[in-house]
């Protein structure tokens, strides 16, 4: 073995040493600092010329009594439970605490000496604040030099990683993340460099790291530093600002990912694990609705929850967030088994690390899946009599526009006569809460679904002006990853080789993520006053076709050459743009600029609701498909089914046998 051999291994067997201690060899170490620490101070007061015979007997009381004042004091404070591997400025601040108050101890005791004679003026009076310094001195030296070590550790195993990465956003978030691959060099990452477009940032430096440049610089930047992944590390930038990135490095044929928007890192805490591919959530990212969590928390901690549609996409989000706030108890009721299933196995093992944590102040909810169609009273009767439900969220729906159209039973069934249960039941049982979820398909609706979802609404905000409960309802867009949504369809159709399908070049839809939308209708429970329709102000609406062609770019395919976009025409019931107003409704802010009330909703509801609905359920449960739609016809404004645009075939369709009697007679009284 060669000199630089032996060299070398002694230097890793002194940084693993040094790697290895604890506080019980640091205590040790202490003592022995703290023993000769008063010798050195001495010394240095005396310029060298110690006589050791003559100060022999006060030096050594001295010594003993520096020692106890030290590391009673440094026990006392717990300097010994400190885990120093990652030690930073906060921990240099406390021990530099501590020692100034044992300096004050010394020097006091020191005086106290001094005055009844037993350590005579022949040892000088700076001595204590000289071993205080020293004493500093050594054991910060000992303790920082295990975090320099880690560090250089860290540094020296990330020279070897292939993956030198590129950090485009130098705020908290990239900080962190920056953070994490430094003290995990195992993952696989080499921060190399920052980048940013705020001009005062330019060639500052974080946790070691330099800001070179901004976003229209990274083909330069990953060029002549050898950058093999950009990560984009800004949470709550506009989905614009991602796109201009994520288009500046597909020109550098080079790897980009992203961590999630703000409203997925809901605790905060940004680590490498977060890191995932772009997807087209984060391309139509906005800037973040600022909801008040505090504040729901504080609405639902210790009240027993119920949530309709809980295995849903929409409903189990709403369960994981509710779960945060401690409710007493939640209760997941669903139609599928394995979808309730599966959010009540999720949110139990959360449950069971809480219970595991002896630390923690929180106590998990009780959880309970109850199978069950909201279309029969008396399964929901049973859960309301058994638990009591204080807040009641209502995620059940069907909401698949074609499907409902060629199938408008299951849609007032499900929509319609659920929702109406439910209510009739909150009412019976005295829930305070109600929160439907609606949609913005349920304005100006041109098919079965979104009629239905505006009968739903009348019924709550009905039942809210008659009872002076808080029920509400919140409408929002197309719902990005959510079941039957447009993205996992496209997926599909990109993975199996395209050609992607889109109905029209000029469709439109406002979008928002499941977090987003989850969080509005939680903050929809603490804002209303009751009887309201809560809204979200989405920005701008989104061409179908721009949404398909940027996920077809993002799977790494290039449009009309790998992957074709073919479109089918409209579906049934479809419209090219959805609205968000209704005529008569009156729009206000709230205290939320993203968030909008419409103030009048409860007013704008035909005088015979109950009497019509009950007519629709009627030829619901006969499934009556043509009574239901004349009975929409009357009861939504601006709902005009197809081939009831025509007056003669609502004639020819009234008097024909298609109808029964019953409901000819009824449409016949309402002028039809």
């Amino acid at each position: 073995m060669t000199s630089d051999n032996l060299e070398q291994k002694s230097k890793n067997v002194l940084l693993s040493s040094l790697l290895k201690l604890r506080n019980r060899h640091l205590f040790i170490f202490d003592i022995i600092v703290f023993s000769i620490t008063p010798l050195l101070a001495l010394l240095l007061r005396l310029d060298g010329n110690l006589d050791i015979v003559f100060y022999s007997s006060e030096l050594g009381l001295v010594t003993i009594l520096f020692l106890s004042v030290k590391l009673g004091i440094f026990w006392s404070f717990g300097l010994y439970r400190r885990y120093w591997r990652y030690a930073s400025i906060e921990e240099l601040i406390y021990v530099a605490t501590l020692m100034a108050i044992a300096v004050v101890n010394q020097t006091l005791f020191f005086n106290v000496l001094v005055y009844i004679h037993v350590v005579v003026d022949k040892v000088p009076q700076l001595l204590p604040l000289i071993d205080g310094i020293l004493s500093f001195i050594f054991i910060v030296t000992l303790r920082f030099s295990i975090r320099v070590v880690e560090r250089v550790s860290q540094q020296r195993a990330a020279l070897g990683l292939p993956q030198r990465v590129l950090i485009v956003g130098a705020g908290s978030a990239g900080a962190s993340l920056v953070e994490d691959m430094q003290r995990n060099p195992q993952l696989g990452f080499n921060p190399v460099a920052f980048i940013d477009d705020d001009p005062k940032k330019l060639h500052a430096r974080i946790r070691g790291i330099s800001i070179v440049g901004n976003r229209y610089e990274i083909p330069e930047i990953v060029k002549s530093l050898e950058i093999h992944k950009v990560i984009i590390a800004m949470p709550s930038v506009a989905g614009q600002v991602i796109r201009q990135i994520v288009e500046i490095c597909n020109a550098t044929q080079i790897q980009t990912c992203t961590l999630p928007g703000i409203h997925e890192i809901l605790n905060g805490r940004v680590r490498v694990d977060s890191i995932r591919d772009v997807r087209i959530e984060d391309l139509l990212r906005r800037e973040p609705v600022q909801t008040d969590i505090e504040r729901v928390s504080q609405f639902l901690q210790g009240k027993k929850v119920l949530i309709t549609g809980a295995g849903g996409s929409i409903g189990s989000e709403l369960c994981r967030q509710i779960f945060k706030s401690c409710p007493a108890a939640m209760i997941l009721v669903g139609h599928g088994e394995n979808s309730v299933f599966n959010i009540q196995q999720e949110l139990e093992q959360v449950a069971q690390a809480l219970k595991n944590d002896s630390k923690g102040q929180r106590h998990a909810p009780r959880i309970t899946g109850f199978i069950a169609d909201i279309r029969f009273q008396e399964r929901l009767k049973h859960a309301f009599e058994q638990f009591q439900p204080e807040v009641i969220f209502h995620a059940a729906a069907h909401k698949h526009v074609p499907l409902m159209e060629l199938n408008p039973s299951e849609a007032i069934t499900n929509n319609v006569v659920g929702t109406k249960n439910l209510l009739e039941l909150a009412l019976q049982y005295n829930v305070k809460h109600f929160v439907m979820i609606s949609t913005d398909k349920a304005v100006n609706p041109t098919n079965v679904m979104g009629a239905s979802k505006r009968v739903a609404e009348m019924l709550v905000l009905q039942a809210a002006r008659q009872s002076g409960n808080l029920y509400v309802t919140v409408r929002f867009g197309n719902v990005l990853g959510s079941r039957g949504s447009v993205v996992p369809t496209f997926k599909k159709q990109i993975a199996a080789g395209g050609p992607v399908t889109v109905t029209h070049p000029d469709i439109c839809r406002y979008f928002m993520t499941i977090p987003e939308a989850v969080q509005l209708v939680l903050q929809a429970a603490v804002l209303s006053r009751g009887g309201e329709v809560l809204m979200l102000n989405m920005g701008e609406p989104v061409k179908i076709v721009d949404l398909a062609k940027e996920l077809i770019r993002l799977s790494g395919y290039e449009v009309n050459k790998d992957i074709d976009i073919v479109f089918t025409g409209l579906r049934p019931g479809e419209k090219l743009f959805e609205e968000l107003f209704i005529p008569g409704e009156e729009y206000e802010p709230t205290q939320h600029e993203k968030l909008f009330l419409v103030k009048n909703a409860s007013n704008i509801i035909p005088e015979n609701l109950e009497f019509s609905v009950e007519y629709l359920c009627q030829a619901a449960g006969n499934n009556d498909a043509n009574s239901i739609l004349v009975l929409l016809e009357q009861l939504v404004p601006g709902y005009k089914p197809k081939y009831l645009q025509n007056n003669k075939q609502v004639t020819a369709l009234t008097n024909s046998n298609i109808m029964t009697n019953t409901n000819v007679n009824f449409l016949r009284q309402l002028g039809t």
